[in-house]
């Protein structure tokens, strides 16, 4: 790879970890982070200090010995007490302080995401958009734009970016200091080299110096060329590894479907596979660490006895003393170790990188769904239309195109179609939440959508019956009167139980505990995907009786001569609609209205036409 393409590259990278370092230390806790960090330097400069006072105490204490000089000795011996109390509290408190802003940098970077995750419903649209483009490209993971397993990024790329930033910028920092402060020391000690060469004298001042640039040059070069693969597989193993754990998490979700349908033999099968996956990569993995440590290893045993073996003639010689050999040794051993940086921390800056470029490319997924453009959603007061709605499959096919629609207070609509035309589809759309729309739509402030599978969280069943609102938004009489209303009176009584509501409860069951939200709310229009598929005949049509009911309660007006009278609000027509998929015909008798979609006829003729068409 030429040279300025090596630059360019890490040039990016530079630039992309700076973007995603910097918002912290710009946030409303830049003063404390800032502080911290620039405490965590100026430790590290001490610690440097107090290295650089200890190698000169090694002169004098074993010239003391070679002289046999018991009351230096002793003296020394004092002062290594109070240097090594010294560099023991930095020590101590540079670790301290490195952990917490370690801590206080996830937890607001942790803090961020979750909420740009958790936003404008980025965490649904994010797996359409890599669904979309797994199937476009045929090669699934391999967009960064649609990043794979957002919650293993959040829980473990986040901890392991800050660990990494702080405890190798932080190493890096220590590393240079720690050249400046030493190869004059190791520049002074080592003296000059002096050969002959076709009859010339020549003389290299600094030699212990250049031979430490030398060495380690000759190290860093080679532990690139062995280390290099272990970016891309640091990257992959983390992949696998959230693949395999996000499985086992579906198993769990879906552990009663595949109980049913005694499919476990199948998901040990995949669930092998993905293992595989796992083992397979870390084997590559820790082979090509074991390359690396063969060389790294070696290359820091050499460096033990490297500087005596070149220093060794001018000790023997009567040049220098036991004391000077042994500060040689040490200033030598800071100057290689200080450039050795990068053979000592390569398998950390692979890792590094491989986590930064999942942060980066989970950033840069948040910008595709900002600039991604979607049906524009107003909210009006109290009615439901669309103009030039246009739906399209996650794929990129044409669901429905130049769609118009319109339903007003009092209206039922009953939608239809075969399975696969978009029904659900057109729902999500209607909710603001599917990416692949355009058009205008104008939906009623006040309305509840109740989805095919409904969502309830783990913990009482108080939390499940309020959500998303706090538990305390309603009176227990309210609760258990939304229960009685859904056909739920042996529950009205477990308000405070505690359970896996989704596993525990029946399809049916947790059919009436979504429609029993919707009666405790009361809000204006209700959106019913398949609410009451799980339900029998009369549970079905006692529940619809009394959505519909809900929602053509009158609405109360001020206007008019009878509220400027004083004799109070009058009632105006129905408060709202409904609207409805259902495949039972025992369905249409509580709508008025429906909306058919139906096989477009013209879609073989020309392939750009929509999938399907819409009759209002």
């Amino acid at each position: 790879m030429p040279l300025t393409v090596r630059f360019a590259t890490a040039k990016a990278t530079a630039a992309k970890i700076w973007a995603l370092s910097a918002p912290y230390f710009r946030s409303e806790e830049k003063l404390k982070a800032r502080g911290m960090l620039a405490a965590i330097i100026v430790l590290n400069l001490a610690a440097v200090y107090m290295l650089v006072l200890i190698n000169d105490w090694n002169r004098l204490f074993y010239d003391a010995l070679q002289n046999k000089d018991q009351a230096v000795f002793w003296t020394q011996l004092g002062r290594f007490t109070y240097l090594a109390f010294g560099f023991i509290i930095i020590a101590v408190y540079r670790f301290y302080l490195t952990q917490l802003l370690e801590m206080k940098w996830r937890a607001w970077m942790t803090t961020h995401y979750l909420k740009r995750w958790l936003q404008d419903q980025a965490f649904y649209k994010m797996e359409l958009a890599r669904y979309a483009q797994n199937n476009a490209t045929n090669t699934p993971g391999s967009n960064a734009a649609s990043p794979d397993n957002p919650d293993q990024r959040i829980q473990e790329d986040l901890n392991l970016f800050t660990s990494y930033s702080i405890s190798l910028s932080m190493g890096l920092l220590n590393a240079i200091v720690t050249l400046v402060s030493f190869v004059g020391i190791l520049w002074g000690l080592s003296g000059s080299f002096g050969f002959t060469l076709g009859g010339e004298n020549y003389s290299i001042p600094g030699f212990m110096v250049w031979m430490a640039v030398l060495y380690c040059a000759v190290g860093s070069v080679i532990t690139h060329y062995i280390g290099r693969p272990l970016i891309k597989l640091n990257f992959q193993q983390q992949r696998l590894e959230a693949d395999f754990r996000h499985h086992l998490v579906r198993v769990r979700e879906y552990s009663e479907s595949i109980a049913l349908d005694r499919g476990e033999a199948v998901e040990r099968q995949q669930l092998d596979g993905r293992f595989s996956s796992v083992i397979g990569n870390y084997f590559r993995l820790i082979k090509q660490q074991k390359n690396l440590t063969w060389f790294t290893v070696g290359f820091g045993q050499a460096a033990v006895v490297f500087p005596f073996v070149v220093a060794a003639p001018r000790f023997f010689s009567g040049a220098i003393q036991l004391g000077q050999l042994i500060q040689i040794s040490s200033a030598f051993g800071r100057v290689q170790d200080a450039l050795s940086w990068l053979v000592d921390n390569y398998s950390s800056l692979a890792a590094w990188r491989a986590t930064a470029d999942r942060l980066t490319s989970f950033e840069a997924s948040f910008q595709a769904l900002h600039q991604s453009e979607s049906a524009r959603i107003t909210e009006t007061g109290n009615s439901l239309s669309a103009s030039d709605l246009a739906l399209a499959l996650p794929g990129g096919a044409a669901l429905l195109s130049a769609v118009t629609l319109n339903a007003q207070a009092g209206d039922a609509v009953l939608v239809q179609g075969p399975s696969g035309s978009g029904k659900s589809t057109l729902f999500r759309a209607f909710a603001g939440i599917w990416p692949f729309a355009s058009g205008q739509i104008e939906r009623p402030q006040n309305a509840m959508f109740i989805p095919q599978r409904p969502y309830f969280p783990d913990g009482t069943l108080r939390a499940a019956l309020t959500y998303p609102q706090p538990t305390d938004s309603h009176s227990d009489a309210q609760l258990q009167q939304a229960l009685q209303a859904a056909l739920l009176p042996h529950l009205a009584s477990q308000l405070d139980a505690q359970a896996p509501w989704s596993l525990q409860l029946s399809g049916g069951e947790q059919q009436r505990l979504a429609i029993a939200r919707v009666l405790l709310k009361k809000p204006d229009w209700v959106f019913a995907d398949e609410a009451t598929s799980a339900l029998d005949e009369a549970a079905e049509k006692t529940l619809y009786q009394r959505l519909t009911a809900m929602v053509n309660r009158p609405r109360a007006s001020n206007s008019g001569s009878s509220a400027s009278a004083g004799i109070g609000p009058r009632s105006t027509g129905p408060r709202g609609g409904l609207v409805s998929i259902a495949h039972r015909n025992s369905t249409a008798e509580f709508h008025n209205r429906q909306w058919v979609l139906q096989k477009n006829p013209e879609t073989h003729a020309a392939p750009g036409n929509s999938l399907y068409t819409l009759q209002t």
